[in-house]
């Protein structure tokens, strides 16, 4: 089972609303919520800190929710957008390589992961996205992002330890 922090854009007026939207995205995700599928296995909020082995146990300290314009809203929107483009590099590299080097066979066959990583491109959800905004839907490009940022009245990051 593999571990990674993603990260819930969500508009609320106090900390605990953001936690309660973020928590409904994170279901969202693991299929808790009603016609929904599961695309992760398990997601723990910053905000639980009796859990051994994910979320502050894992990670360390983290905010259990933050203003997207406070000093550690900033930190939590940068590192989710590493983690993005962290995910997104050797997924592109690995299809621009494949489709120079391969011929139509060998991608069928899946060699050297070439569709996976197609399939990894394409996700709106799952392992392979990091940001998501409040009805579960990944944030996969920066001006989306910006348009959810400037977008809220009031907009929160909520990170969470999820399991894949």
């Amino acid at each position: 089972m593999m571990h990674m922090v993603i990260y819930a854009f969500v508009e609320a007026s106090t900390r605990d609303e953001a936690l309660a939207a973020g928590k409904s995205a994170f279901d969202r995700l693991v299929g808790v919520a009603l016609h929904t599928d599961a695309v992760l296995d398990d997601s723990v909020t910053f905000d639980e800190t009796d859990v051994t082995g994910a979320g502050h146990a894992r990670w360390g300290e983290r905010p259990a929710a933050a203003p997207s314009k406070s000093n550690a809203g900033e930190e939590l929107l940068e590192a989710g957008w590493e983690a993005t483009i962290e995910a997104f590099e050797p997924n592109l590299a690995a299809v621009r390589e494949g489709l120079n080097e391969l011929d139509d066979e060998a991608i069928m066959r899946d060699e050297d992961l070439v569709r996976h990583a197609c399939h990894n491109l394409g996700a709106y959800r799952g392992p392979s996205v990091v940001l998501y905004d409040e009805h579960g839907q990944g944030i996969r490009d920066r001006e989306r992002l910006n348009r959810i940022l400037g977008g809220a009245e009031s907009c929160w990051i909520v990170p969470a330890d999820v399991h894949y």
